[in-house]
């Protein structure tokens, strides 16, 4: 047993009244305490301005970036906020030296549509090439096949450690071996990872690693937390600068020498004081914890879907997360989402567009995503069992 107070977390919690909620992947629901602390933020904005409020706050802030490197196992230094994930990856993945033709980038199979793209157009601009690291017969991303690529014209290798369309985990520590070994960059998507798994930069031995505040970590949207190892900062050059990442000096803008060379001095801190409340609560009932309760609640989940006559589960791996992904027969997933949502029960619908290798790799034209969370009830499950029952046996 995991021995969280399920109960009281959800009272503890608003949208645990008034939705049956299993989108926890894409957006999960905020605690009564992490609400409160961005809009108390906000009304002492309206009352004595911006930036005075910002300054009567700035300890919470900077108790917020230590309790994200404490979560990461890494330093204060080491840490940055973005508005996004995307926009953190996409900002150091800039900020790598310029590629050149022949050049090439490794990545799993079911990289994130969006890093994808950004590393496409970069590599269609100067003749660099993007190439598909193989899978194990799990489905994860295969160490031994990795080190098999490696050459002199490798500059990165990128990995979606918990993939968007389904309860794959891949094996990111053994991936990190092989990028050691060979000295060549390690950026990790932890996007689902952050406050669902433990995570050990450290241990992993990646370079650079993103995950949104809004996801397991139950944060506000528009927070993201960005990790870049302090080794490896100085390769970085990143592609514009303002005062507070590079300060005018006397002799010309002085760059930071930490991670937040990838922050400006305009900051939504509501939002950031609110990632910094749901940090300390994760933190507080403790990762190893909420990863067993989500991983007990997966399982079962998994299993009685599977039962289902005309549902499919379309999950990988060995060790799982909460993510769920199945199908309904032959039925449109946004379709099947649609119906879920008018019983009362929200759940996420996939493209290849999130995960386009992978969804092509297993002929898939979408899944349905039930995404579970700690807070996740019995009674939502059955709610959740009973229209998928009721969709199915329609067909």
């Amino acid at each position: 047993m995991s021995g969280l107070d399920i109960e009281q977390l959800r009272a503890a919690t608003p949208g645990c009244a008034t939705s049956v909620h299993f989108n926890h992947a894409g957006a999960s629901l905020m605690s009564e305490v992490t609400l409160a602390a961005v809009t108390e933020q906000l009304r002492r904005e309206a009352l004595y301005g911006p930036h005075e409020a910002s300054f009567a706050v700035q300890g919470r802030l900077d108790q917020a970036r230590a309790d994200a490197a404490r979560l990461l196992n890494a330093r204060a230094t080491e840490i940055a906020f973005t508005s996004s994930g995307s926009a953190g990856w996409g900002l150091a993945f800039a900020a790598l030296p310029p590629l050149r033709a022949g050049d090439r980038i490794l990545v799993g199979r079911h990289e994130w549509g969006g890093n994808l793209a950004t590393m496409q157009r970069a590599a269609a601009r100067t003749g660099a090439r993007i190439e598909v690291i193989p899978c194990r017969e799990d489905g994860s991303v295969d160490p031994d096949a990795l080190a098999g690529m490696i050459d002199e014209r490798v500059r990165l290798v990128a990995l979606t450690w918990l993939p968007a369309n389904g309860g794959l985990i891949n094996d990111a520590a053994a991936i990190g071996r092989v990028t050691r070994a060979a000295g060549i960059p390690y950026f990790i998507d932890a996007g689902q990872a952050l406050g669902q798994i433990p995570v050990d930069v450290a241990a992993i031995g990646c370079d650079v690693l993103k995950g949104a505040g809004r996801k397991h970590l139950r944060g506000p949207r528009g927070t993201a937390i960005l990790y870049v190892r302090a080794a490896f900062r100085p390769q970085l050059d990143t592609v514009f600068s303002d005062v507070l990442s590079a300060p005018w000096t006397g002799e010309g803008p002085r760059p930071r020498d930490d991670a937040r060379i990838f922050e400006t001095s305009e900051h939504a801190v509501a939002l950031l004081l609110g990632l910094g409340v749901a940090l300390r609560e994760a933190l507080a009932l403790g990762v190893p914890a909420i990863r067993d309760q989500i991983d007990r609640t997966a399982k079962r989940l998994r299993a009685e879907l599977a039962a289902i006559d005309g549902v499919a589960i379309h999950d990988l791996g060995q060790q799982r997360s909460g993510l769920v992904s199945f199908t309904i027969d032959d039925l449109d997933v946004n379709a099947v989402k649609n119906r879920l949502a008018s019983a009362g029960v929200s759940v996420g619908a996939n493209g290849p567009a999130y995960t386009p290798f992978d969804m092509e790799a297993r002929g898939l034209a979408g899944i349905v995503r039930a995404s579970v969370s700690y807070l996740t009830s019995e009674e939502e499950i059955e709610r959740l069992l009973a229209a998928v029952h009721g969709i199915a046996r329609e067909r």
